[in-house]
């Protein structure tokens, strides 16, 4: 047995035990402006779901639903080669479509959509979406190249998936007891 295996019943030496530990504290990471520095880019990899303003609204919503998006952009010719013109999102399925008794079979994205968004430039990072989302109530925010061509789309989740990579044991961690039973579905939250 090597000299440096501990035996039953025997204590850890505790210059060890403190070494473990300083270890584990240098190991912690601190939320700090870097973080809000990322750039966009980095958050998302997915192509953004891009219609034509003449594609209706059905097919809009089924592109959203099948790809778990919360929202498509519009584009003068339906793809990412040409400027963007419009976004339609979940909300707008609530508001503009159900609410005002639209068939969603018959209308087009060009009649509810929210025309010229409020964008951001590719070279921006995560503090200008937080700030563009929280400002003007959004929850997604396109990000366009220079001459106005999609490029992809933040969401609310991407920036919360963000924060949470940069934490995990922090975050994914936590023990159960908080809360437990308290929703017993998804729609309690």
């Amino acid at each position: 047995m090597a000299e440096d295996t501990l035996r039953e019943g025997e204590a850890m030496p505790e210059a060890i035990d403190e070494e473990y530990f300083e270890g584990a504290a240098r190991a912690l990471r601190v939320f700090d402006a870097s973080l809000l520095r990322q750039p966009l880019a980095g958050l998302h990899r997915r192509a953004p779901l891009v219609f034509s303003p003449k594609a209706t609204i059905a097919q809009a919503m089924r592109a959203m639903q099948q790809e778990h998006r919360g929202c498509v952009l519009a584009t003068e010719d339906g793809t990412t080669r040409s400027r963007l013109v419009g976004i339609f999102t979940e909300r707008d399925v609530l508001i503009r479509i159900i609410d005002r008794g639209h068939n969603p079979a018959t209308h087009t994205l060009g009649e509810v959509m929210t025309t010229d968004p409020e964008c951001l430039p590719g070279e921006a990072h995560v503090a200008w979406a937080l700030n563009r989302m929280e400002v003007g109530g959004f929850r997604h925010i396109p990000v366009v190249d220079e001459g106005g061509r999609p490029l992809l789309v933040v969401s609310m989740k991407d920036i919360v998936g963000f924060l949470v990579s940069a934490f995990p044991e922090e975050v994914l961690n936590l023990p159960p007891e908080f809360g437990a039973g308290r929703f017993a579905t998804r729609d309690g939250a």
